[in-house]
């Protein structure tokens, strides 16, 4: 079974970077799309960004297009989250997750599908504001 843990969050004012980790234990990392979603206070949790196992296919959500960068690097089980020029309505908590072993990329119209990703990490609060 796979386990995912973010970190990398924090404060930064509007217009600043940060880069998320997400790290992961167990077997078969490599078999495993990954995605990155958010959930802001009141609001239902959204796609991000969401890469496919080899690294070859990325997507992401409009909001984020041209500031986020997504990538992984599977030898050290890890996939990362660069965000730039941060906006305060980028404030959220961020959580990555694992689509089903072998499942190609999850994405419908370039947005990450999130009911099938199925193994959650327990999220990083960003907060954008000066």
């Amino acid at each position: 079974q796979l386990q995912l843990v973010e970190s990398g969050g924090g404060l930064v004012q509007p217009g600043g970077s940060l880069r998320l980790s997400c790290a992961a234990s167990g077997d078969f990392f490599d078999y495993y799309a990954i995605g990155w979603f958010r959930q802001a206070p009141g609001k239902e949790r959204e796609g991000v960004s969401c890469i496919s196992m080899s690294g070859g296919r990325t997507s992401y959500a409009d909001s984020v297009k041209g500031r986020f960068f997504i990538s992984r690097d599977n030898a050290k089980n890890t996939v990362n989250l660069a965000m730039n020029s941060l906006k305060p309505e980028d404030t959220a908590v961020y959580y990555c997750a694992a689509a089903g072993l072998y499942s190609p990329l999850p994405v419908v119209q370039s947005m990450c599908v999130i009911h099938e990703f199925f193994t959650w990490g327990q999220g990083t609060q960003v907060t954008v504001s000066s």
